[in-house]
């Protein structure tokens, strides 16, 4: 079966830009709000007009006196030495760095966000933040809140995603999972001790490319689903079909001031020598 017959086999009707706008206000997703998604176009089954239908019903949801952010994370500007899928050869390592394009907020792509997300990124109105690594996209009333994102500790206190938690942002999980929940991230930087960690990228300073060392907290995407699950019990997630997706929405403050106190647990019970 072609992926396209998939898709259509999950619905009784097709997926509308209506449909899908009638689903995301049943799902509690109202005017002026700040809304962050993370998104799987499959998981939606068919939707007429695909990824554009997506995310114009996001905005037309959320409305210009609201803000509409994604994630456009690009992984792979990152040092090569540490790369595995796939690994390159030893002896291109410094090639790929010196050649390496840098980051552009209007021309890199991302890296497994899927179509919904380079749909929205691409859009004329919306605003691209300036991390190689960890950008984020927004449209709206606040979307200049991806504006001054550091290099160094990109997902922390002076991070866009700091700006959402101080303005009571909610999450969508769009058929996707909690390992998706970037705002876990925020709760990484506000753990007791934490580990600092060295990347690199290609960016542009002062009009020059550079290859830039930055620092950064240990990540423990590794732990999101498991954290996720103990989250989704202790608190109210509201949980609704959108087409044949499984959506959750949740205040993403909740879900920092629970992930720290996990986090944190886990981080200081798991063996030593990991």
């Amino acid at each position: 079966m072609s992926s396209e017959k998939q898709t259509m086999s999950k619905l009784h009707e097709p997926n509308t830009f209506s449909s899908l706008l009638k689903a995301f206000r049943s799902m509690g997703i109202e005017k002026r709000d700040s809304l962050i998604v993370h998104s799987s176009l499959s998981s939606l089954g068919w939707v007429s007009g695909g990824a554009q239908a997506v995310v114009l019903a996001l905005m037309e949801t959320v409305g210009e006196e609201g803000t509409l952010v994604m994630p456009t994370q690009s992984a792979d500007l990152s040092d090569p030495m540490h790369w595995g899928d796939p690994p390159v050869p030893r002896e291109w390592w410094q090639t790929i760095r010196d050649t390496m394009p840098a980051f552009d907020p209007h021309l890199t792509p991302t890296r497994g966000m899927g179509r919904i997300v380079e749909v929205f990124r691409t859009h004329p109105d919306v605003i691209r933040s300036s991390h190689p690594q960890h950008s984020f996209a927004a449209w709206g009333k606040n979307k200049d809140w991806m504006e001054g994102q550091p290099l160094s500790f990109g997902l922390g206190p002076d991070s866009p995603l700091q700006k959402l938690y101080d303005n009571d942002c909610k999450v969508l999980l769009l058929g996707v999972g909690f390992d998706s929940n970037t705002s876990f991230h925020l709760a990484e930087y506000r753990l007791k001790d934490p580990v600092i960690d060295v990347s690199s990228a290609p960016v542009m300073i002062n009009g020059q490319r550079r290859w830039e060392s930055f620092e950064d907290v240990e990540h423990y995407e590794e732990w999101f689903i498991e954290l996720g699950i103990a989250f989704e019990k202790s608190t109210s997630v509201k949980t609704g079909k959108v087409g044949a997706a499984t959506a959750k929405l949740f205040p993403a403050r909740e879900s920092v001031h629970f992930a720290r106190e996990w986090l944190q647990v886990k981080r200081d019970n798991r063996p030593k020598d990991l």
